[in-house]
């Protein structure tokens, strides 16, 4: 009995060492430690030997049980291990293949945004945008334009009806972040607005940003002082920056806001038609009604908002000749950037 039982150890520990894969390793472990295997059959035929012999042979027998479960787990590892990394390396993927294909890249529009809310974010602004959908309430009458007020015609906005319309300027986010804010407070309001003009330099649909400051003592020198920062960073550290005087009924003194050009550098060129300067935004002090309209003390408060197109900030950085061309989605003008 010892030596059979040592005989069909050797042999199973064969058969494990033979097995290439789990499958036949698990076939193997049925044979020898299945219900009805060959070390079942050992213990069923214990009956028959003499009483004293049972527990030297239920020893032997156990402990042979014990050696074939190790074999069993140490060849299952290694057979696992195996074939995990045999599938692995079936299914792995070369990330590097495809190398001469092109890649996708953002749309200038959406990477001179980005550029830009950068900027301010770096400087400390807050980032909001309001809904596309506006009411007449904040994107005219809080921004002290009533109903009947003349600067309505300078802008040719698109009604829905019922009081709403698509918003003209981000400037209504600026009141509504008022309303949810105390001074002292800076933000942007980088989004679409809409209207109705169309030509080289003008489309319906548009991209503004637009920026608020309000504090004590706010004044003309530290908006100069943004504005001056803001047009070194995109067109270059020797780009001056002129105020000219101008008017919006939401701001009180209002300015338009030129660059030096840096394709000609101020001498005179087609992009600057001569001048050797080109418009980029409007801005000026808060005018006070509105202050007072969104519950701002404006005997302790001042600030100071500025607006300008983000399509235009791309088309004088990449000298593009039409606005259109920002829409059109031609690949042969994206694949230049």
């Amino acid at each position: 009995m010892e030596e059979k039982i040592g005989q069909l150890t050797r042999d199973c520990g064969e058969e494990i060492a033979a097995a290439g894969s789990e499958n036949a390793l698990y076939a193997v472990r049925v044979k020898y430690l299945g219900k009805s295997g060959l070390i079942s059959d050992l213990m069923k035929g214990m009956k028959d030997l003499a009483p004293e012999q049972r527990p030297v042979m239920g020893k032997l027998v156990n402990d042979a049980r014990g050696t074939l479960e190790a074999l069993f787990a140490a060849k299952g590892k290694e057979l696992h291990d195996a074939e995990l990394a045999a599938r692995l390396a079936a299914e792995k993927i070369d990330i590097t293949a495809g190398e001469d294909k092109l890649t996708g890249k953002l749309h200038p529009l959406n990477a001179v945004r980005r550029r830009l809310v950068d900027f301010f974010v770096s400087m400390g602004f807050d980032v909001m945008d309001g809904p596309e959908v506006e009411t007449d309430y904040y994107n005219f009458e809080a921004l002290n334009v009533p109903k009947d007020h003349p600067a309505r015609d300078m802008q040719d906005t698109f009604f829905l009806g019922g009081n709403l319309l698509l918003r003209s300027q981000t400037s209504a986010s600026q009141v509504r972040y008022m309303e949810d804010h105390k001074p002292p407070l800076k933000m942007i309001s980088p989004g679409r607005v809409f209207r109705n003009d169309d030509d080289a330099t003008h489309s319906p649909v548009f991209h503004q940003l637009e920026g608020l400051v309000v504090d004590k003592g706010i004044t003309m020198c530290d908006l100069k002082g943004i504005l001056d920062s803001f047009a070194k960073h995109f067109f270059g550290k020797d780009t001056k920056v002129r105020f000219r005087p101008s008017y919006f009924p939401f701001t009180e003194p209002s300015v338009e806001v030129d660059v030096s050009c840096s394709m000609c550098h101020g001498k005179g060129c087609k992009i600057c038609k001569g001048t050797g300067w080109i418009e980029i935004l409007g801005a000026g002090i808060v005018n006070r009604k509105v202050l007072r309209i969104c519950g701002i003390d404006p005997d302790e408060y001042t600030g100071f908002a500025f607006g300008f197109g983000i399509d235009r900030i791309a088309n004088i950085i990449h000298s593009i000749p039409h606005i259109k061309l920002l829409y059109e989605n031609d690949i042969r003008f994206l694949e230049q950037f």
